[in-house]
């Protein structure tokens, strides 16, 4: 019996993603001057969207995640955006990042990546669902992006930005070179503009 079902998306799971070179060379900068060691296998810099030489690079990511929230229907006409973190990571080999999430109010995730050799760590975006993967059957094929998938994954490069609500799970795979990835992690949350201004602007 042929049925001509009609398919409603619900509960969608967004991640956005550009690629913007032209900030590379100002955050390897100052995320050098900013670096702390951590261990044998990561190094960390402090927080450091207070820095005036990335106003133009912080500016841009607080546009952008005003204007995804708005989009995805969310009321922000008398909101504005604010880092509540952003800072360097450099993992080295056999590096990875556990599945978490963010506290302290960050509605928007992201990542800017600044260094990215062969075999480095990939991006896993992990289902926010539990229900789901307790109920969940075996996919097809675990390589290929589906409705079905648990995870999946993104492969850096170098100026490659991504965003994602801050509810959404995350980690990173090993990482398997020599050489460290490098990339900067940002939190991003929302209150009451002192203006009543909206940040209407978009990279």
């Amino acid at each position: 019996m042929n049925y001509n079902l009609e398919k409603n998306i619900c509960f969608p799971t967004s991640v956005y993603s550009v690629v913007r070179e032209d900030f590379l060379d100002t955050i390897k900068q100052v995320s050098k001057k900013h670096m702390t060691k951590i261990d044998n296998y990561v190094n960390m810099s402090k927080n450091f969207y207070d820095d005036p030489n990335v106003s133009d690079f912080c500016n841009a990511v607080l546009h952008v995640s005003w204007k995804i929230l708005k989009d995805q229907g969310y009321y922000m006409e008398d909101k504005e955006t604010y880092f509540t973190e952003m800072w360097t990571q450099e993992h080295y080999k056999h590096s990875l990042m556990e599945q978490h999430t963010h506290k302290f109010g960050s509605q928007i995730v992201g990542f800017y990546f600044l260094e990215t050799p062969d075999n480095c760590s990939k991006l896993l975006i992990h289902d926010p669902r539990p229900a789901k993967m307790i109920m969940g059957l075996d996919e097809v094929d675990e390589k290929q992006a589906t409705e079905a998938s648990d995870v999946v994954n993104f492969k850096p490069q170098p100026g490659l930005m991504i965003f994602t609500n801050g509810w959404l799970p995350h980690s990173f795979s090993r990482h398997e070179n020599e050489k460290p990835i490098k990339f900067v992690h940002f939190n991003v949350g929302v209150g009451h503009a002192h203006n009543n201004a909206p940040l209407a602007e978009v990279i």
